[in-house]
């Protein structure tokens, strides 16, 4: 993998974590509020945002049509599947997804996922990348959330109905999880780290796809999002931080 490689698209922290993480590993990284200004000499593009299906296609699609034939296009998948995604590009064999949850740093693996159309060469040139950053990876089926962040959004969503319809406090579900389960932090404070609308986006995605109405967002999750109240970014989820308590 030559320097000067790799380019972050995104504002969240997920993105914030992957330029430090890959500038940590040597690898000359740039991180880019949208598509427009990205390099055509870029090798691999990491698009770390979830979005609307209409920011979503945009971003792809100019990626497609400004990068190289050879650069591979890694691509958030928790809201859709790569296939979907790959569908609105003209180079599909380029497009893979992977999907993780912030801070990177306690993530020792990413999962990856191939839509029909990607190549085999573009899953590994992928799993070359993130090994350089340090990371396993595993692949798996092709599917809005892929693994790890579905599972984890049903636990939030679980609880965020419990908290919504009285069982306890935000803070006796937290503890029940923690010393219960022996869950590292409570559900309702891991989802403030993550940020709502990041758990929102997996929900709706899985429930678009399947139908299914246990993958319904608890209307609690939903309106929290709706009110921009997203968690530790905004100061205000299923918990309150003051100012300057958490850093973005």
């Amino acid at each position: 993998m030559t320097k000067s490689s790799v380019a972050v698209i995104g504002k969240n922290r997920l993105a914030v974590d992957l330029v430090a993480l890959a500038k940590e590993k040597g690898l000359e990284t740039t991180q880019l509020n949208d598509a427009t200004a990205v390099s055509t000499t870029t090798n691999f593009v990491i698009d770390s945002e979830s979005g609307a299906e209409d920011k979503k296609r945009a971003v792809l699609q100019r990626l497609d049509a400004s990068l190289p034939p050879s650069a591979i296009i890694l691509t958030a998948c928790l809201r859709f599947c790569v296939t979907q995604m790959a569908s609105w590009v003209k180079k599909p064999e380029r497009i893979v997804g992977f999907a993780t949850f912030y801070p990177l740093k306690e993530r020792r693996l990413i999962e990856l996922a191939s839509g029909l159309r990607t190549s085999e060469g573009s899953m590994k040139q992928a799993e070359e990348l993130f090994k350089a950053l340090g990371k396993e990876t595993v692949r798996v089926k092709d599917a809005a959330g892929l693994t790890f962040p579905r599972i984890v959004s049903l636990i939030i969503n679980e609880a965020a109905r419990s908290l919504e319809e009285g069982v306890a406090t935000a803070e006796e579900i937290d503890v029940a999880m923690r010393l219960g389960v022996n869950y590292p932090q409570g559900p309702l404070k891991w989802a403030d780290q993550i940020g709502l609308d990041e758990v929102l986006a997996v929900l709706e995605g899985l429930q678009r796809e399947t139908g299914d109405d246990r993958y319904r967002a608890a209307p609690l999750l939903k309106n929290l999002v709706i009110a921009g109240f997203l968690g530790e970014t905004s100061g205000k989820g299923f918990y309150s931080y003051q100012e300057g308590q958490v850093k973005s």
